[in-house]
């Protein structure tokens, strides 16, 4: 098995590995980083696990160590499809970029864009980004991609699913052309072909076997449950164990509603879907990665913005709550757990009429396993949960603030700014008294007329 070293990685790089965990490359690292040290484009495909992150980080470094950036023209760019993924990103470069001397930053939506600005006009040889706040930053002429020596594409057919292919195109079309460009995708089809086509030259291809990649003892269970009641008592019982679990739901609302039940139940837990703020989405993947001693917890609700690029060590199980649209989101998801060498089980929760669909979603997947008819207290679901997490009293819920009681007004009408008298409060029909009304008599319009009719008394 080669070394780091062997294939051609820096010494010092190397060495920020080794002291990480990291002495022995993945199979998608050991295929591709000699062709990519050597500055040549590359097409490389490998499953969310497989350690595609730090594939492109060491060249991507070793490219840019001994040359300094001008402010708002940064030397290398990476485009990921997420907020998350992007912060995971930067945090995986961040420490080979620092002991070559490299300055990295992020540049997403969702927060304030004042400190991404301050940045790059600082100066800043790595951007790692999602191309829509890009865009908008180029537009203002806040960053120029006309120095950058080394563009690389994560999760590219996500960014395809989501929509993001013509603003990638525009945004690579702005980046030189005898640049090296690396596109990493889960999947090598449909837009990720025109892609490939146009902007990369001569690339070298690599697909890493599914087989050779370190996935530890990953075990699918399906389980079905008679109706929606008995569903519920069967995730609250998924959920109720001591290790980490990801719990997935097909819609923002589901999240939120779902976190907040479990929550309610003894079981804490937090959300994560594409509608909570980017300082909401720190703090609760921050409070799911802390310690339950420390006040963290063990349950996240997610949707599918957390099936790729969040990374938490030690998930032990992942639960479908609601089955995924399409067999590619079942194999993300379910890619939360059995990282790394690591053991975990997949889960999924089905009602009788979901059947069809689920079987079809599997057989895509190419996962064979049988259904399993339960109920929330069956030994099957006992064995599968194992040790109960101790109850957890919610925080009673915040009384909401009161306003003070309005002060009674005296009873004699106040004078307005003009220094006539306001009406009193519910005389007449409620329209606005009109200014100087302290030298007129008040007189009541005749009736089906408004303020133009009033002056003749009705008879």
């Amino acid at each position: 098995m080669p070394s780091f070293l062997d294939l051609g990685v820096p010494a010092p790089l190397a060495t920020v590995l080794a002291e990480s965990g990291k002495s022995e490359p993945f199979p998608i690292q050991r295929d591709t980083l000699p062709d990519s040290l050597a500055g040549r484009d590359l097409l490389g495909r490998g499953r969310t696990g497989s350690g595609k992150t730090i594939a492109f980080a060491i060249p991507l470094v070793a490219r840019l160590t001994g040359q300094k950036a001008r402010p708002g023209h940064p030397r290398g760019l990476v485009l990921a499809p997420t907020r998350e993924l992007a912060s995971q990103i930067a945090a995986v470069i961040a420490p080979l970029a620092q002991v070559a001397g490299l300055r990295v930053t992020t540049v997403f939506g969702g927060v304030s864009q004042r400190p991404q600005e301050d940045a790059l006009r600082r100066g800043v040889d790595i951007v790692v980004a999602c191309p829509g706040r890009l865009e908008d930053l180029m537009k203002q002429g806040v960053v120029h991609l006309d120095a950058v020596a080394v563009t690389v594409l994560d999760e590219a057919d996500h960014m395809a699913d989501l929509g993001f292919l013509p603003g990638v195109t525009r945004i690579l079309s702005a980046t030189p052309s005898g640049g090296q460009r690396l596109l990493f995708s889960a999947t090598l089809d449909g837009g990720i072909d025109v892609l490939a086509r146009r902007f990369l030259s001569r690339p070298v291809s690599h697909e890493v076997d599914e087989a050779s990649v370190p996935v530890g003892d990953m075990t699918h269970r399906v389980l079905e449950i008679a109706d929606a009641d008995g569903k519920k008592d069967l995730v609250n019982a998924l959920a109720s164990g001591t290790g980490r679990r990801i719990l997935f739901t097909r819609t923002k609302h589901q999240a939120k509603k779902l976190a907040k039940q479990l929550t309610a139940s003894g079981i804490p837990a937090v959300d994560l879907h594409g509608n909570l703020s980017q300082g909401a989405r720190e703090r609760n993947l921050a409070a799911f990665s802390g310690d339950p001693a420390d006040g963290g917890v063990r349950v996240l609700v997610a949707t599918d913005v957390a099936a790729r690029g969040v990374h938490v060590d030690g998930v032990d199980l992942v639960v479908h709550v609601d089955p995924p649209a399409e067999h590619k989101a079942y194999l993300h998801r379910s890619g939360r757990t059995a990282r790394a060498g690591a053991a975990g089980t997949v889960v999924t929760v089905l009602l009788p009429e979901q059947r069809r669909d689920v079987k079809d979603l599997l057989r895509k997947a190419r996962i064979t396993v049988g259904i399993e008819q339960v109920s929330a207290d069956a030994r099957a679901v006992q064995d599968l949960v194992g040790e109960r997490a101790a109850f957890v009293r919610p925080a009673p819920p915040q009384a909401p603030a009161t306003r003070p009681a309005a002060k009674k007004k005296p009873s004699s009408a106040p004078r307005s700014a003009e220094g006539g008298r306001r009406s009193a409060p519910g005389a007449g029909n409620g329209a606005p008294a009109s200014a100087g009304g302290a030298n007129r008599r008040r007189r009541r319009p005749r009736s089906g007329q408004g303020a133009q009719g009033a002056g003749r008394p009705r008879g």
